[in-house]
């Protein structure tokens, strides 16, 4: 990562122009290091306007992240959280996994402005877009063990539907069992990574990546159809107070998935499952797939199948695809 990068970004923030000459004297580098730096924030999804004469201009700050105003978004949950605002990091869950190793408290939180190798379910990288993408990791310690924790990814797909729909997302769904969907094109997911004993105690950093802004470079660049919370809410949804949001339902849905597991949200899960009663197929991780119908969720999180000759399935894993087309 380019150390210039963001000191850079935050100037150029005002909306005036800025020469090279004048932004490379601020930062004692050449105007050759001014220029490379800009050259890799392009690269990252930021929209730069450069003019002959008069430099370089942000059309539109970004929307910077900032960990007290995310504190006072939380209302009466701040301080339930330890929240951290990176600069720039390689994933929040790895950085965010090392810190549990070292003792990180309960509901830590590590928020990046800029992921450099954002990781996604089944080895997919995760596109971060700066001032354009919300990438976070939490990390949740339990009494229990690794065993309680079957469903977990879907308990928190309930939290964030209910962040989203408050910041007046009405139509976004949700795939089993970590991705978000607006008419069928990934909003966001989730990605979950556990250590822990049997017996317990156990952990989980939960990894969110959710889609603001995306640039038409960057979806060019993204192998399947996406979406961004510009285009499903119509305006422009700030970073701070989303995030609160999300932490504020998470803490709500977790008591209830500590108490009880899937039951007090199973039913409301399925309620915004976007494949719910259609024909599936989903590919295993040993090659093979199932085709059936979805027809729901087992007590563990489990995706119920129906297959064409009357049996059901239940599946624990795996990559779910319509089998027809959806309009």
């Amino acid at each position: 990562m380019n150390p210039l990068l963001l000191p850079l970004l935050r100037v150029l923030s005002d909306g005036e122009f800025h020469s090279g000459e004048t932004l490379a004297q601020r930062f004692g580098v050449s105007r050759a290091s001014v220029w490379n730096a800009l050259q890799v924030a392009q690269d990252h999804g930021a929209v730069l306007y450069k003019v002959r004469g008069r430099g370089y201009r942000l059309p539109a700050a970004p929307d910077w992240l900032d960990a007290s105003m995310i504190e006072d978004a939380l209302g009466t949950h701040a301080g339930r959280f330890h929240i951290r605002v990176a600069e720039h990091l390689d994933s929040t869950n790895t950085e965010l996994m090392r810190a549990a190793a070292d003792g990180a408290p309960h509901r830590s939180c590590l928020v990046a402005e800029i992921q450099l190798a954002g990781r996604g379910r089944r080895g997919r990288v995760w596109q971060s877009v700066l001032g354009g993408s919300l990438a976070c990791s939490v990390l949740w310690r339990f009494d229990t063990g690794i065993a309680a924790l079957s469903g977990l990814s879907l308990a928190v797909g309930v939290a964030l539907l209910r962040a989203l729909r408050q910041s007046g997302a009405d139509a976004v769904q949700l795939k089993w069992p970590n991705d978000l969907l607006w008419h069928y094109r990934k909003l966001g997911g989730i990605l979950i990574e556990v250590q822990g004993d049997v017996m317990g105690p156990s952990l989980a950093v939960i990894g969110i990546g959710i889609n603001l802004q995306l640039p038409a470079p960057v979806r060019a660049e993204i192998d399947q159809a996406v979406t961004d919370l510009n285009e499903v809410c119509g305006t422009r949804v700030e970073r701070n107070t989303l995030l609160a949001a999300l932490l504020i339902h998470l803490d709500d849905v977790m008591q209830d998935f500590e108490q009880s597991g899937l039951a007090q949200l199973r039913a409301e899960w399925l309620a915004a499952h976007a494949y719910q009663g259609k024909p599936v197929r989903v590919l295993l991780a040993n090659g093979s797939d199932q085709i059936g119908t979805a027809i729901g969720l087992s007590a563990d999180g489990a995706l119920l199948l129906q297959s064409a000759d009357g049996k059901q399935l239940a599946l624990n894993g795996g990559e779910v695809h319509l089998t027809r087309r959806i309009s």
